[in-house]
Parts: C-alpha cells; sequence; structure tokens
C-alpha cells in the first residue's frame, strides 16, 4: 500500500508535517501517533483527531489531470468535499483504483492508496479492508474496469458483504484509450471498434449489482453535488458492501449520454428521486408517479388520473430485493424517466467479521509458548547467512 502523494502519509493543505499542527498526541511511536491501530481493530476514528477536517486534507498536491469538462471533476470535488463528514482522518481512509480515466481518481486524494491492474481493484480492496478492520476501504472504477476484466471479481465482493465503499464511473465508453465501446454501451454503439455498431447487450449495473445480492445499491449523476454527497452519506453509513453508480459524462467520446437525467430543463423531468419511505412520484410538481398496472407491471403515470393512493411507496430495505429490481428495469437506458437514489439497504452479516473473531479467541487462547513449540515441531532448518 503506498503513501499519499507527496511522500507523507498525508500533507495538511501542503505545509511540512514537521511544523503543522498534528492530529493526535505525542507518544513514543510515530505510528501510534498518526492513529494507524493495529490489524483487528475496529475502530475506524482511532486515535484522537484535530476537527473540523475540510476538503484541503483529502486534496493532494498532484495536478489533476482529465479532459477539461469530464464529469470525473465534478465526482472528486463532491467526494473530497464529503469525506470530512466521516469525521476519519486522511491516514485511516484507503482508495483503491483500477485502469482507466477513474484509476487517476487515487492521486487526486491525499489518503492511502493502491493503484491496481485491470479489473483486480476490488480484490485488492477485499485484501485491505479484511486485513485491517481499522480503515475506511474504497473502490474507484470505472464501467471498462469494473464490469469487463474485473466483473468476476465485482460480484464477488458484493455477495461476500465485504466492508468496501465501490463507486462505479460510468460513462458508457472506454474513454483512456479513446473511445471503444463498452460492456454498458447501447446496442448499435458506432466507436471504433464497432464501426458497424455494437450488437452486444449492455449490462445494467444497477440489476447486475441486485443479482450479487448486494446489500446496497445506489445511483446518482455526477453534476448533481447535493444528491452525490446524499449517496455517499448512505453508503459511508452502510455496514458491508456498498455499491453506487454514478452517471458520469464523457465529453470527447460520448458526450450527451445522460443528458436526460443531467442537463437542466431534462433532469426536472426525468429524475425519479427513490426516498425510502416515501410514494414514488416525480417531475417538476411531482405530477407523475410510478404504480402497478393491471398486469402487476410497475408503470409511470399521472397521479391525478391514478391518486396518490395508487403509487407504489418505495421499500429499499425490502429483504428481498424484488421491488429493486422492477424500479432498476423502469429505465432500459437514461434516455428517458431514470430512477437514482438508493435501490437496496439491507443488513446482512459482514465478511470477515466472523474469521476475525475466531482469530482473535484463538490468539488470546494460545500462549507464545505453545505457537513456538507448534512452528519449530517437526523437521526445521536454520538458514545461515
Amino acid at each position: 500500500m503506498s503513501e499519499s502523494t507527496n511522500g507523507h502519509p498525508a500533507k495538511n493543505n501542503g505545509v511540512d508535517h514537521d511544523n503543522a499542527p498534528v492530529r493526535a498526541e505525542p507518544g513514543p511511536s510515530h505510528t501510534a501517533d498518526l492513529g494507524f491501530g493495529e490489524p483487528g481493530e475496529q475502530n475506524l476514528s482511532h486515535g484522537p483527531v484535530e476537527l473540523p477536517l475540510t476538503k484541503a486534507d483529502f486534496s493532494s498536491d498532484q495536478e489533476t489531470r482529465w479532459c477539461p469538462g469530464c464529469g470525473d471533476y465534478a465526482i472528486l470535488a463532491s467526494v473530497q468535499g464529503f469525506m470530512p463528514e466521516l469525521g476519519i482522518s486522511p491516514e485511516k481512509i484507503v482508495f483503491v483504483t483500477g485502469i482507466g480515466c477513474a484509476g487517476r481518481f487515487v492521486y487526486y486524494m491525499d489518503t492511502y492508496g493502491m493503484h491496481g491492474i485491470h479489473g483486480r481493484a476490488p480484490a485488492l480492496a477485499t485484501g485491505v479492508a479484511t486485513s485491517r478492520r481499522d480503515l475506511s476501504v474504497w473502490v474507484v472504477s470505472g464501467d471498462g474496469d469494473l464490469l469487463s476484466i474485473g466483473g468476476n471479481h465485482l460480484i464477488h465482493a458484493l455477495r461476500r458483504n465485504v466492508p468496501l465503499k465501490i463507486l462505479l464511473f460510468n460513462n458508457q465508453i472506454y474513454g483512456l484509450t479513446k473511445g471503444q465501446y463498452s460492456p454498458t454501451s447501447e446496442e448499435g454503439k458506432v466507436t471504433k471498434s464497432t464501426p458497424f455498431g455494437s450488437q452486444d447487450h449492455p449490462f445494467n449495473p444497477v440489476t447486475l449489482a441486485l443479482g450479487a445480492e448486494a446489500t446496497f445499491v445506489a445511483r446518482t449523476v455526477d453534476t448533481d453535488k447535493k444528491h452525490v454527497a446524499q449517496t455517499l452519506r448512505a453508503a459511508a453509513a452502510h455496514e458491508g458492501a456498498a455499491f453506487v453508480e454514478i452517471y458520469q459524462n464523457c465529453n470527447v467520446f460520448n458526450d450527451g449520454a445522460f443528458d436526460a437525467v443531467r442537463a437542466k430543463g431534462q433532469k426536472e423531468l426525468n429524475q425519479i428521486l427513490l426516498e425510502h419511505g416515501r410514494p414514488i412520484r416525480f417531475g417538476p410538481e411531482g405530477e407523475r408517479g410510478v404504480a402497478r398496472g393491471a398486469d402487476g407491471r410497475l408503470q409511470l403515470v399521472d397521479v391525478a388520473q391514478v391518486g396518490e393512493d395508487s403509487l407504489v411507496v418505495h421499500d429499499a430495505q425490502r429483504a428481498e430485493p424484488s421491488l429493486a429490481f422492477e424500479l432498476a428495469h423502469l429505465a432500459a437506458r437514461p434516455t428517458g424517466p431514470t430512477p437514482v437514489g438508493v435501490f437496496r439497504a439491507v443488513k446482512r452479516p459482514v465478511y470477515g467479521q466472523g474469521l476475525a473473531q475466531e482469530l482473535d479467541e484463538a490468539r488470546a487462547s494460545t500462549a507464545t509458548e505453545q505457537l513456538e513449540e507448534l512452528l519449530h515441531s517437526g523437521e526445521t532448518w536454520t538458514v545461515h547467512s
């Protein structure tokens, strides 16, 4: 696991740590000062933290380099602005990224971070999260990285309920390699790799996550700063794996793919905001909604015609994910009314907690002498330098 980009575990507004205020009281160990804790600790906020933290505490000194106008800038600003709310010092947070435009994200966060190979971010993050329960671990990846070569790692991290916060930047294209179609590109998509139009049927990331029995599944839009923050807040509070799809505009190779839910004058008409426990309504005046038709399927309706009592009440905490699935299938593509918000948020045992408890109990009941005896039993060798 690498240090932050400026060579220190974290910087304080670009000030040398030797002369800057520290967040922990001096002690005999520099590691203890920084509040890293030890493997097996569960308290994410271990050690005194100087509050309030600010966005600057999570912003590295590296030049941000995406294409001008890229939606990644908006997401980065939202994440950096949200991080202080966690009340966790940067030294206790790890970002893991894969390959692609989203892979740069780790360099712009002044936290610990890992930049892995193509598709392996969930696997690397699983190792970090299960071996260091005292850390808050986040995965940032694109639709190409996470849903193609990384698809297998993603579904297993979700089904296991590993304590990760997984942010999928979905721009429905391969941006870094200059515009090839991706696993979320629509059928018929004309690109450099599919000049006659893609014949592949695309993934719906939300239904994929729900199919993997993810305990938290949400969707938001890159430029909707308020909603992004709300979604991150809910994901961070969730125990276990939290999957968040973020519609992210690639203005160079796939510009306007999400205009229906992103552009001014359109998003007001088409964003179906999901709020737990509330009837599902949308439109500038809430004049439209979601109800069940005579065939039992969800359909879009005019509230004035069917009445408020006919609307479906969103239940993100329902144990089985059938309602979330139906909502995710309301829009095959984000070209019209499309649900955003938290589709599902349920509780399930978090991966690694049971094993960690067993290991703690085994350590407590085993004397050092017993361990030494076991390690040196049978044939052993002494290696001389």
